[in-house]
């Protein structure tokens, strides 16, 4: 397998759309294959340099399997979680000068939340502290 010095990136939608099949099947697979599951479906030397792309900004690796020719399978170096986890940091970070409370703020105010919507938000957002904590005093 070869290596690549460039730097993860956000992707782009159809890079996106490229990695979310490639998440989905979980296993290595091929540009065919991924080409079949696209819609809509670019020129078949699009996903090409959709797949070097992705391969350059080290989302993907790709080998051959012997005595199937010339077709590469590609598999995913970074999950989908930690993409994500990755992506919104950088949201943060570049949007929001780091602050979630910014983050957070923008958003309810953006989906223009109603009084319920919000206050169920924030009893989710309680359990979840709760079911942090307890986990944190279970591991001491």
């Amino acid at each position: 397998m070869k290596t690549n010095n460039r730097r993860e990136t956000i992707l782009s939608k159809t890079e996106y759309d490229i990695m979310s099949i490639i998440w989905d099947i979980n296993r290595s697979v091929s540009a065919r294959e991924i080409y079949e599951l696209l819609d809509p479906r670019p020129a078949y030397t699009t996903l090409a340099t959709e797949m070097r792309t992705l391969y350059e900004k080290g989302f993907v690796d790709y080998f051959k399997k012997d005595g199937e020719g010339k077709t590469h399978y590609y598999i995913a170096k970074i999950g989908k979680g930690e993409y994500v986890r990755k992506a919104m940091h950088d949201v943060k970070k570049t949007f929001f000068g780091g602050s979630l409370r910014s983050m957070l703020s923008y958003f309810i105010r953006e989906e223009e939340l109603t009084e319920e919507e919000l206050i169920s938000f924030l009893h989710e957002m309680e359990e979840d502290i709760m079911k942090s904590e307890e986990f944190a005093t279970a591991l001491k």
